[in-house]
């Protein structure tokens, strides 16, 4: 049965609960598709407002990265009250981030989890680089797992000025972000096993503004 879901109204509990794990990415798949035509759908942002101020039915949370560039809320073309979005440099979880998705999804209702990485990542450089900055040492070591598992050529440059390298660690740091998950949430890993969520990938490209789902 094909669902149609106006994505330029505010979510209901109807429209929620209608909502599938897999309509939930496409809603995302095609918002993204609408930024990279610069065909955004029209939204009255203060009736939404209004709309969510008693309640909020999202269906979908996207960990990304605190990176600037990298909005979720613009690049997926969405409104006040359809995704939540959790921002760590780096994109990884902690306990903090893996209670936010829990409540998401357990308990607002939420479809899907989105773990996006993006190209050029400040976080993944530093990690790579090994760098030493107040809290930011102890951070960036939460990174490192995906350094150490991105194999290269024996003559490779393994740090930052390697930007392919970068992103291939970026890739793989999204990777094991969503084994954490799955293995430091029983309650995310049990949702998904009954298929009342996913858990999927992607990475955003910061040239082109593209979001590949992988």
């Amino acid at each position: 049965m094909n669902i149609h879901i106006d994505n330029s109204k505010t979510q209901s509990p109807e429209t929620q609960s209608s909502i599938t794990p897999q309509l939930a990415l496409d809603l995302l798949k095609s918002g993204n598709q609408r930024f990279l035509e610069n065909k955004r759908l029209e939204r009255d942002y203060s009736q939404q407002i209004k709309e969510t101020s008693s309640g909020q039915y999202p269906f979908a949370v996207v960990l990304s990265c605190i990176d600037s560039r990298v909005p979720a809320e613009i690049i997926f073309d969405q409104g006040i009250g359809d995704i939540f979005s959790a921002c760590v440099a780096g994109n990884f979880v902690n306990e903090d981030i893996l209670g936010s998705m829990e409540f998401a999804c357990k308990l607002a209702g939420v479809k899907a989890v989105v773990v996006m990485g993006h190209t050029g990542c400040g976080a993944v450089k530093g990690a790579c680089d090994d760098a030493k900055l107040g809290n930011l040492t102890q951070m960036l070591q939460k990174i490192k797992p995906a350094v150490d598992a991105t194999p290269s050529g024996s003559d490779e440059d393994r740090s930052s000025k390697n930007i392919d390298f970068v992103n291939r660690v970026a890739m793989k740091n999204v990777q094991l972000t969503i084994d954490n998950i799955k293995n430091q949430s029983p309650v995310l890993k049990e949702m998904y096993d009954a298929g009342q969520i996913d858990i999927v990938a992607a990475m955003y490209d910061v040239a082109s503004g593209k979001v590949d789902f992988l």
